[in-house]
């Protein structure tokens, strides 16, 4: 089947942890491998998408993980929190969409689009006034769709990849109204 395929969106469960670490992993690699050594990126894949840790993320209450799925294959997740905001984001509502990532060839499909819109319904569902992310401040194409998504700057924080701090832009936008 081609990649204009189907797709659906759902939220995950215990029994997607190993597909999801495992698209985590490769989501990452392909979007950060060039700009990180591979000592760097393999501290943060082990750090962040064991199937453990998707796991106990996936049964954490204060989270919310979704799920792009295409016969039965998952071609996209989102996983947003509620537990930290840095100070630049002052809405005391704001859901941050933590990690959204999309497999390379479902890119320029529509696929990320219909993805934050449901994450914007997820925050909306949560009585969100807002979303926040960050976004690596030289992930230009990131930063373009976000903006297409109705993102605005509003400050910045630190991700450490590994032992290596990188500059991320937040960036941050109201779930009312239309989504875009």
């Amino acid at each position: 089947m081609s990649m204009s395929a189907a797709y659906s969106i759902r939220l995950a469960s215990v029994s997607d942890a190993a597909a999801l670490a495992s698209l985590a992993s490769q989501t990452f690699i392909d979007t950060y491998a060039e700009q990180n050594t591979r000592e760097n990126l393999a501290a943060h894949l082990q750090e962040s998408y064991t199937q453990q840790r998707q796991a106990r993320e996936i049964n954490d209450p204060t989270m919310v993980t979704l799920l792009v799925e295409s016969l039965d294959e998952l071609v996209g997740f989102a996983q947003m929190r509620r537990d930290h905001k840095p100070d630049c984001v002052t809405d005391p509502s704001a859901i941050e969409i933590w990690r959204f990532y999309i497999s390379v060839p479902w890119h320029g499909k529509g696929v990320a689009a219909a993805l934050m819109d449901r994450c914007v319904l997820e925050a909306r569902q949560r009585d969100a006034q807002s979303v926040w992310l960050g976004v690596y401040s030289i992930n230009f194409k990131a930063q373009r769709f976000y903006q297409k998504m109705g993102f605005e700057a509003i400050g910045e924080h630190v991700f450490t990849v590994g032992d290596d701090p990188q500059r991320d832009f937040v960036l941050s936008r109201a779930v009312n109204g239309p989504v875009v």
